[in-house]
């Protein structure tokens, strides 16, 4: 059984990441005694959106990282398309924020929409290569 180190690691760095949302969404809600749900309170909602969101999108990212390891597709380029996708996710977070981190928001969503767009495209080719 082959060893997909590049998986691994992104598949760690993905389960740390969202720990770390789940614990800005717990530290919020204990700031603001918020036992359940957001509360109708902005800054639960704004955090809870940001570790939503790297739900919505990690596990497709780490689908596609995954099989184009397996397929023989890694490398350093895919090396570099994770690190970036998980940077842009911690942006991301920062930018949900508002203020002066503002930026990081948008910067993140167009970081994850070009990496699911990039991962997507290779599988494709790749799968179609080989036919």
């Amino acid at each position: 059984m082959p060893v997909l180190p590049i998986t691994l690691t992104m598949v760690a760095a993905a389960a740390l990441i969202n720990i770390w949302l789940m614990i800005r969404v717990g530290r919020v809600r204990s700031k603001e005694k918020i036992n359940l749900g957001d509360g109708g309170n902005e800054a639960v909602i704004r955090r809870m959106r940001a570790h939503a969101n790297f739900g919505e999108s990690a596990p497709l990212v780490l689908l596609l990282i995954a099989a184009l390891e397996l397929a023989g597709w890694g490398g350093t380029w895919l090396w570099a398309v994770g690190y970036v996708y998980m940077a842009g996710r911690i942006l991301h977070a920062f930018g949900m924020e508002g203020g002066k981190f503002g930026f990081g928001r948008f910067i993140g969503t167009i970081v994850t929409l070009l990496t699911l767009l990039g991962l997507a495209l290779t599988a494709i080719y790749v799968a179609w290569s080989v036919m």
